[in-house]
């Protein structure tokens, strides 16, 4: 009985009200004014057919659908070729980068060009390059919370001297290097300078963040090869975000005097962030662990010292990156609290928003570019710098400084280890309008190619006779 009184109840509010909305709509026709009138169906088209496929594709070039349907293809394709090429023991970001050269014009747009427009048309790419830039922003501050600098303070001076040396040589040969490129690929609105330095830095990048896997996945973290590793990268990483800072400053000022001030101001800051801000970082840590703070609180804190941090660089005038590397190293040691950090930024930028920066760079590679024989050429020399000066650099100054020579290969084949680090420079670089396409994609490949040599390198090196250094300091 109660059930059909319901019924009765419900069926009648749908018929009261649903005959009145009818009567209403309908009254209601008489009051559009003549010029509004239904669109029609354009000519040739079957009614409800065209009208159907019309609307279907109007929707997928709409921008939200069109973002969503990348995001989708590139995860998809990233984790595919990450997890592939880490089966066959590359890192994970070789397979990355290589599905975004897939999907790029290299093959994609040659093999399948009208998917290639549909999918990543011109007018799309803002959205992917913005999308990318919060995904490298997240991605940096994870950075510099996981650099220990602790181990640039403890370590011996022999870890410095080799990680100079490993920008150090590579630099001069990259710059060395620019005499013979520049005059072929320099834009016309790039001084020497500006392309030669920036050569230069591209050349000396090591990967911290692979290197750093690579160590823990072979289980050398706790050997002294490891840790010597380990602090090199570290402090070659530090030394190579610091020059390049002062680099983009320089060239972005114009002027030397701009050149100077806008050093200064960057000095100003860092002393700022790492002095005074983590004072304070400090005493909401503090809290946190007391319980007079919740965890999304502490989360808030720390997602605004990012964005201030990476806006204020911005608006000094060197790049978003540096401040959110900088915010990173701020934030106090604390295990727990860092890994919960990580954690919490790494579900969203290294599953869905740093994938779309692999992509975003494969889309600007050209890997068909090097069809003649001075681009051949030209590639060949940047790889042959690349790999002398970052693996025998260091391997020569490593052995030079007392170590085996199982150790000192076993430091050149890490440091010459680029990987994203060296993609975030050079597009930079290509944004600054410094790096030409064909230097680009040049680079690019090379990026690949040396962070490849890697683990085939401390394979081979691993089959040598010499046992690595027994324990002791670094």
């Amino acid at each position: 009985m109660k059930f059909a009184k319901h019924v009765i109840i419900y069926t009648g509010l749908i018929v009261v009200f649903g005959g009145l909305i009818f009567y209403l709509l309908h009254a209601g026709n008489s009051l559009d004014p003549p010029r509004v009138r239904m669109p029609k169906i354009a000519q040739g088209e079957s009614s409800e057919e065209g009208v159907f496929t019309g609307l279907f594709d109007a929707n997928l070039r709409q921008t939200l659908p069109r973002l969503l349907l990348q995001i989708i293809i590139i995860m998809v394709s990233t984790q595919l070729l990450g997890s592939i090429f880490k089966k066959i023991g590359q890192p994970a970001v070789i397979g990355e980068t290589v599905a975004g050269i897939i999907l790029g014009p290299s093959l994609l747009g040659l093999l399948f060009p009208s998917a290639f427009h549909f999918l990543f048309p011109p007018e799309s790419l803002p959205n992917l390059q913005f999308l990318s830039q919060i995904g490298l922003i997240l991605f940096m501050f994870i950075v510099g919370m996981e650099l220990d600098t602790r181990l640039l303070r403890k370590q011996a001076f022999e870890a410095l001297i080799i990680s100079h040396a490993s920008i150090l040589i590579p630099f001069t040969l990259g710059i060395g290097l620019s005499m013979f490129l520049y005059p072929a690929y320099g834009g016309a609105q790039t001084p020497f300078y500006a392309f030669a330095l920036f050569m230069g830095i591209a050349m000396s990048v090591t990967a911290f963040p692979v290197l750093a896997r690579i160590i823990r996945d072979r289980k050398l973290s706790s050997t002294p090869l490891g840790v010597l590793a380990m602090t090199c990268a570290a402090s070659d990483d530090v030394t190579a975000w610091c020059v390049l800072a002062l680099l983009i400053a320089w060239i972005r000022s114009g002027s030397g005097m701009n050149g100077m001030l806008v050093t200064g101001m960057v000095l100003v800051y860092a002393f700022l962030m790492l002095v005074p801000v983590r004072v304070i970082l400090k005493k909401v840590q503090s809290a946190f662990e007391k319980g007079k703070i919740g965890y999304n609180t502490l989360m808030s804190v720390m997602f605004t010292l990012l964005l201030c941090s990476s806006w204020c660089t911005e608006v000094i005038g060197i790049h978003a990156l540096f401040g959110a590397f900088l915010a990173g190293i701020a934030i106090p040691k604390n295990e727990v609290m860092q890994k919960r950090i990580i954690e919490r930024i790494s579900d969203v930028s290294m599953v869905m928003l740093l994938p779309l920066f692999f992509v975003y760079t494969g889309l600007r590679t050209q890997a068909g570019i090097l069809n003649s024989g001075l681009l051949w050429i030209s590639f060949c020399l940047i790889l042959l710098c690349a790999v002398a000066g970052k693996f025998g650099g260091s391997t020569l100054v490593a052995r030079a400084l007392g170590q085996s020579w199982k150790d000192s290969l076993s430091i050149g084949a890490l440091m010459n280890t680029r990987g994203l680090m060296e993609l975030v420079v050079l597009n930079i670089g290509y944004d600054m309008g410094i790096l030409s396409t064909e230097i680009f994609s040049m680079m690019v490949l090379m990026a690949l190619l040396t962070t490849m040599m890697t683990s085939p390198a401390l394979d081979w090196i691993g089959k040598r006779k010499i046992k690595y250094s027994s324990p002791g300091p670094v």
